[in-house]
């Protein structure tokens, strides 16, 4: 099984934390290799630079970031998607880890 890597960019970075954990727990629940962080928005394109990542999930405080970065990653074929604010606000880990 190949390993997928996915982002969760937010505001600080700090508040999607949470999410990580309850996403990765689901990860291994369902035994896929997955490694799942987050960082802060500003920090996507350097993290990008440095490491191959397979899926962008923006938080909801940080949708207005869709347009620019489905446009700047779609040569690297990264999906990029929004958490939906439910989903977000519930910590749904399962959930958001079956929308990337």
């Amino acid at each position: 099984m190949t390993k997928v890597t996915i982002m969760l960019a937010c505001a600080a970075g700090m508040s999607t934390s949470l999410l990580v954990t309850k996403m990765q727990a689901a990860a291994d629940e369902k035994g896929l290799d997955a490694e799942i962080f987050a960082v802060p928005a500003p920090e996507v394109d350097d993290i990008l630079s440095e490491k191959k990542v397979d899926v962008l999930l923006l938080g909801p405080q940080v949708r207005y970031l869709l347009d620019q970065f489905t446009e700047k990653l779609a040569q690297k074929n990264i999906s990029v998607g929004v958490i939906p604010m439910v989903d977000y606000g519930m910590m749904n880990g399962p959930q958001v880890l079956a929308l990337a």
